[in-house]
């Protein structure tokens, strides 16, 4: 196990350094990108009426995101797998995903907003969270025990 471990150290090392920097893209949501929701949906919501929001800033604040933490969790997956197909997929996934999503929040956001919280509220939390990588790692590594 040891053997394994120092064997691995840099695929480890590199690993850490990734997550950090997701963990550091959180911890600064606040200074870094622009979104009236972080303190809205903090409080209770369900009674407050919607905040300001400049729509257009949203949508680059929440794209700037969504393009950060994708290329951080890309970069973890070949990281991890070393394999270029499986970056390739992903990335492809993550376009029609982070595609399907920034429509849906704004359409949600522009028709839908008072009587959809919690649409917007979880349409929002897969925009800003890196949450397919958390389906990502464990699906590529059984596709991978499979195929060995």
């Amino acid at each position: 196990m040891l053997q394994k471990l120092i064997r691995n150290k840099g695929k480890i090392s590199w690993s850490l350094f990734l997550i950090l920097l997701l963990i550091l893209i959180r911890v600064f949501e606040d200074t870094l990108f622009y979104d009236p929701f972080l303190n809205y949906f903090k409080d209770e919501y369900a009674n407050l009426s919607f905040p300001k929001i400049n729509i257009f800033k949203l949508f680059f604040s929440l794209g700037l995101r969504f393009y950060l933490n994708s290329v951080i969790s890309l970069l973890l997956l070949y990281v991890i797998f070393k394999d270029k197909q499986i970056v390739k997929f992903s990335a492809f996934l993550y376009m029609v995903l982070g595609s399907i999503l920034m429509i849906s929040f704004i359409f949600v956001l522009t028709f839908f907003a008072e009587e959809s919280k919690m649409t917007l509220f979880y349409i929002r939390r897969f925009l800003i969270q890196p949450i397919f990588i958390l389906l990502f790692i464990p699906a590529f590594y059984y596709q991978t025990q499979i195929k060995k």
